[in-house]
């Protein structure tokens, strides 16, 4: 029998909560309901879900502040979370963003767009998943382990920045403009804006330390991974 998504619910507002499990329920997922950061980490220590909704304005810890913390877990960094407030304006998108949710979705949202970005995170959570380890360099990705290392150093980076860099080095020295990173990473069916490509290449870049100019900025065109970054006169030109 196969098993329905699981999707936590972690949201103060009851009438708001049911709503959303409703049409969970009625659209093949299983949901579970968490009022506030207590809660939901019970539930994530007993079975882990398939994607987390994750209210901002929370009592107690904020969505913000769980973002974070679930973020840095390595079990349960794996979990996509669609983070759900009214806060609407570029920097608190960007903030939600950097904190380590993989989308945004400003209240009031409509059914049908909340059920859209949830299957979109589901689709997109592995779009290349070809197995075996991939080596531009001292720079190796294992796709088998998720695990990225620089110079026999374990680095740790987040799950889209992680997709974002298998894609990148399986395709390096190639320039992917914004557009084809969000179709070949995020998935083709997203809503959500290029400048999101931005911030997770930032996160990138500061997950890979010593090895983040490998991550280049095309001016006008986009991103490229490559073995033979520029040298910091070059950038300072470019």
């Amino acid at each position: 029998m196969k098993t329905l998504p699981r999707v936590l619910i972690v949201e103060d507002e009851p009438a708001i909560a049911e709503l959303i499990a409703v049409n969970l329920r009625h659209n093949g997922f299983q949901p579970i309901w968490a009022m506030d950061g207590e809660t939901a980490q019970r539930e994530l220590d007993d079975v882990m879900p398939d994607v987390i909704l994750l209210d901002w304005m929370l009592p107690g810890e904020s969505g913000l502040t769980l973002a974070r913390k679930w973020r840095a877990s390595s079990r349960l960094k794996v979990i996509p979370i669609l983070m759900l407030t009214a806060r609407g304006d570029e920097p608190d998108r960007v903030a939600g963003l950097d904190a380590g949710a993989d989308d945004y979705i400003v209240k009031p949202f409509s059914t049908k767009e909340l059920l859209a970005r949830i299957r979109a995170v589901l689709r997109r959570r592995a779009p290349e998943q070809a197995g075996g380890a991939v080596r531009l360099g001292d720079l190796v990705l294992d796709a088998d382990t998720h695990r990225v290392s620089y110079q026999n150093q374990l680095l740790k980076i987040g799950p889209t920045e992680f997709k974002l860099l298998q894609y990148m080095m399986s395709h390096s020295e190639r320039v992917h403009s914004r557009g084809q990173l969000l179709d070949r990473v995020w998935g083709d069916h997203v809503f959500i804006e290029e400048r999101t490509v931005d911030v997770h290449v930032k996160r990138l870049r500061e997950s890979l330390g010593e090895a983040s100019n490998m991550v280049e900025t095309v001016r006008g065109a986009g991103y490229r991974v490559t073995n033979a970054p520029l040298t910091p006169a070059q950038l300072k030109s470019a």
